[in-house]
């Protein structure tokens, strides 16, 4: 694809690199590095070596791995938006009545990236943090996100997306999930059985912006064990529809306050 004039090919190619660190890859050698982000050995190290020098890398002369600068970049732009110190303690009052674990995420390209949490037990064998990505398609607070994108918007979701099972119980087909986001639409609530991992149950409700538009999802995840959907659904829903009100009353305030 031609890209803009105005394309920076390199900056592309160095936020490559430090995407090229996860959970399951914290240390990588060059040729790692070059091969998963299709780099020379020699490119490869030039950025390394850059962001070393920069403080976002570190190296034991073999192996690199991030370093706790990094942090940086994602606080700048958690710093910039209102929207976790004005919900964490609206989560925190609904984590304390329901007494199950609460997030805020919000759509980045096709997945939702976790902004705020509120824990009580660990029920997923995948840990959560500010941070997290999962696919939106099948995540409840994907699905209240992605059921108010505009027609043009969710076509093109939908035609690009992977929808890998990833339970037995996940929705595989273009349609099929339209017709969830349809439904999801209509309610304003999103309840997903089991879809992500098997024993997980959640159900999230949109946070929307002075003008309407959904710019965020709060969800409240629960063990398959200790609910039924119908329990989700009269226990979990109204306190967590409160929480949602109550997020958008105080950023609309937040909103309206005078810089400084």
């Amino acid at each position: 694809m031609p890209r803009e004039p105005y394309y920076v090919q390199s900056l592309e190619r160095g936020l490559a690199v430090i995407r090229a660190f996860d959970a399951q890859h914290s240390e990588l050698t060059l040729s790692d590095v070059a091969r998963v982000c299709g780099l020379t050995r020699a490119a490869a190290r030039r950025f390394l070596l850059t962001l070393t020098d920069l403080g976002y890398v570190r190296t034991d002369g073999r192996l690199f791995s991030l370093a706790p600068r990094v942090l940086e970049l994602g606080y700048s732009y958690l710093s910039s938006i209102s929207l976790p110190d004005v919900a964490e303690p609206h989560l925190e009052r609904l984590v304390a009545e329901v007494r199950e674990s609460s997030s805020i995420a919000v759509l980045d390209g096709d997945d939702i990236v976790y902004v705020a949490r509120v824990p009580t037990s660990r029920i997923m064998r995948v840990a959560i943090n500010v941070g997290t990505r999962f696919p939106a398609y099948a995540t409840s607070m994907g699905r209240v996100i992605l059921a108010d994108l505009p027609e043009p918007d969710l076509d093109a979701y939908l035609d690009r997306a992977r929808l890998e099972p990833l339970t037995d119980r996940t929705i595989r087909t273009p349609a099929e999930l339209r017709a969830e986001l349809a439904r999801v639409r209509r309610q304003g609530h999103s309840i997903v059985d089991q879809e992500l991992e098997e024993g997980l149950r959640a159900i999230a409700a949109p946070i929307r912006n002075r003008s309407g538009a959904v710019t965020g999802a709060v969800n409240v995840s629960i063990h398959a064990a200790r609910a039924t959907v119908d329990d989700i659904r009269e226990r979990i829903l109204p306190p967590l529809l409160a929480a949602t009100a109550a997020i958008e009353a105080d950023l609309k305030i937040a909103g309206r306050r005078p810089a400084g």
